[in-house]
């Protein structure tokens, strides 16, 4: 069967939230005017750019809720990578026995083989289903709430329409700095909330994952919810 199905794989999609933070702000295009420190007119409509889902992942309630997701799932994580490592150990020892044994007992472990690999599929797809149906839970309960930070920011701050970069058919082409207001969504929720710091940050980049764990990380995505 292939590795990925282990929950190694679950861990790399446990590392979602250090990808997220990690998404560098959208740079201007090459030769793009510059319009920074430029004063919009009057009437003129004031639009802004945010990363929201990296926003959701870098508040301190964010960082607090996907690593207790992470530690939850660490349980689940050992008991299949024991699974898996118990299968290799039996590949191994048939590798070096084989020669040696009889056909019934080649082929009863090879039987046995396949049922302890089909057995390790189906719990680590299990476990992969109930990672992102809780990581996405997470994520869109906390969603809800960033939501309605972001919806008084804009209003108080007289901007007509927010464009999100952090979605894959995102209109934003180019944009400045003074346009992307995500930093300013994460410190007003972190105000709002009272959440902490956490003393051990997200790590930096998701390259501290086991060997034979998947190079993409699973993203959540979500609608945004509909302002009320």
């Amino acid at each position: 069967m292939k590795r990925s199905l282990t929950l190694v794989c679950l861990l790399a999609s446990g590392l979602t939230t250090a990808a997220l933070a990690q998404t560098p702000a959208a740079e201007p295009m090459p030769n793009a005017p510059s319009t920074a420190g430029a004063s919009a007119p009057t009437g003129a409509t004031k639009v802004a750019v945010i990363m929201f889902q990296q926003v959701v992942a870098q508040t301190n309630e964010g960082q607090r809720d996907f690593s207790e997701l992470r530690q939850k799932f660490e349980p689940k994580q050992a008991q299949l990578k024991s699974q898996s490592d118990e299968i290799d150990s039996l590949k191994k020892a048939l590798q070096t026995q084989g020669a040696n044994l009889s056909d019934a007992e080649r082929q009863q472990r090879l039987k046995t083989i396949d049922e302890k690999e089909k057995s390790l599929q189906r719990s680590a797809q299990d476990a992969q289903s109930d990672f992102q149906t809780a990581l996405q839970d997470t994520y869109n309960q906390l969603a809800q709430k960033v939501y309605g930070v972001l919806q008084a920011y804009v209003q108080q701050n007289g901007y007509s329409m927010v464009l999100d970069a952090s979605q894959q058919q995102s209109p934003v082409l180019w944009m400045n700095n003074s346009s992307d207001i995500s930093k300013a969504i994460v410190d007003a929720y972190n105000t709002k909330s009272g959440v902490p710091a956490p003393a051990n940050p997200a790590p930096a980049a998701p390259g501290s994952s086991p060997a034979h764990a998947p190079t993409h990380s699973t993203t959540p995505r979500t609608t945004h919810p509909a302002s009320h």
